[in-house]
């Protein structure tokens, strides 16, 4: 019997940025998801019942702007080596996957890059572009928010 159901693709979007402040001040910022609204466009809020980074074995929740829906998400911390790696994997009801940071001391400052690897069953044309284009202002605005703040 013929299925309707549409293959579940694996995308992947992977950006970085050079950011002019401290390794050590990129990732105690960029792995405390309750301050991922502050420079993520998509992050609406998270509850991660601590301060500070995140260590292995953590669970949390967070709330995301999905095209214009509220998409509660949970997640677990898989990678927590400070200052150069960090890693959770995520589930949700539209999307699942993981999302990686991985920090490089340079001269002047910071070599950070995010990778996102996400799958779903919606069938929404716009979506990945949509999120190529978020991820993009969310490195910008992180760059821009990190070098006033250490500079």
């Amino acid at each position: 019997m013929p299925t309707t159901e549409q293959p579940v693709r694996l995308e992947r979007i992977s950006q970085e940025r050079f950011i002019r402040a401290p390794l050590e001040t990129v990732y105690d910022y960029v792995t405390q998801p309750d301050r991922w609204h502050e420079w993520h466009p998509s992050s609406l809020s998270a509850d991660t019942g601590t301060r500070g980074s995140l260590p292995v074995g953590t669970r949390f929740t967070e709330i995301i702007d999905l095209l214009g829906i509220r998409v509660p998400m949970s997640y677990r911390v898989q990678v927590a080596r400070r200052p150069n790696e960090f890693k959770t994997v995520f589930t949700s009801l539209a999307v699942d996957g993981c999302l990686h940071y991985v920090l490089h001391a340079q001269p002047g400052g910071t070599l950070f890059k995010r990778v996102l690897t996400y799958e779903t069953e919606l069938q929404l044309a716009a979506l990945h572009e949509r999120m190529i284009e978020r991820s993009g202002v969310a490195l910008d605005r992180l760059k821009q928010r990190l070098e006033t703040f250490s500079g």
